[in-house]
């Protein structure tokens, strides 16, 4: 019996951890960031690994981005993932994604330009 209680509370810790990043996440509703730029990411992860797209939007046309791919994993506890963001023209830039209570902190780790250093993004949808 202990083993069965055991088992379902390591299902049920992993189905929490399992969608942490699923869904569309964005600059959009943030108070506090720059309004230069809209950053969204669609994003669905599946286990430990993490795939989508990201777009810079802004009436800038220099800052507009196009869509662009990223890939990544999950950390083992679900609460950060480790993405990496590719253009079309084959620029990249590393970013962790940490999850708190309904957002997600953005902070750049490396690579080109093609994104901001650090934001706060909120879910739009699932």
């Amino acid at each position: 019996m202990k083993k069965f209680i055991l088992l379902l509370a390591f299902i049920s810790f992993t189905a929490y951890s399992q969608n942490r990043f699923t869904g569309t996440w964005s600059t959009e509703n943030c108070k506090d960031c720059s309004k230069k730029y809209i950053l969204k990411l669609n994003i669905a992860q599946s286990v430990s690994q993490v795939y989508g797209t990201a777009e810079v939007i802004s009436d800038d046309k220099e800052l507009n981005s196009g869509v662009m791919e990223i890939t990544g994993y999950v950390y083992v506890l679900g609460d950060r993932a480790q993405i990496r963001i590719k253009d079309k023209s084959g620029l990249s830039a590393s970013v962790v994604l940490t999850a708190n209570d309904g957002a997600i902190q953005f902070t750049k780790r490396g690579g080109s330009d093609l994104i901001p250093q650090e934001t706060i993004l909120t879910k739009l949808y699932d």
